[in-house]
């Protein structure tokens, strides 16, 4: 396929209220694009996150982005420290970009 770049996928999971802090990170490595889905639920190492319980205001959030290898080695120095230190989990598989008319990686 050559209408495609091969790029590494990044999906992080955190509580809502650390987003500006991951996002920030995100921009200290470089990072010029990103994803933002809120009230995600799940079962992880802080517990159930049920986005329908509307007595629970715990939520999640998951940041979807598209990087080059060397980017995803600096976002990982960055949020491992962080996902340490409040939970949260960060995934990394390999992707292909699709090119387009804007690049936002």
């Amino acid at each position: 396929m050559d209408s495609t770049i091969a790029m590494k996928r990044i999906e992080i999971v955190s509580d809502v209220e650390k987003l500006e802090e991951i996002a920030g990170l995100l921009a200290d490595a470089g990072v010029r694009g990103y994803t933002v889905l809120k009230k995600a639920g799940g079962l992880g190492s802080r517990g159930t996150r049920s986005p329908d319980d509307v007595l629970w205001e715990e939520e999640n959030v998951v940041i979807i982005l598209a990087c080059k290898e060397d980017q995803a080695a600096k976002i990982i120095k960055l949020i491992r420290p962080k996902l340490k230190e409040y939970g949260g989990m960060c995934l990394i598989s390999d992707c292909e970009w699709v090119e387009g008319p804007a690049i936002s990686y």
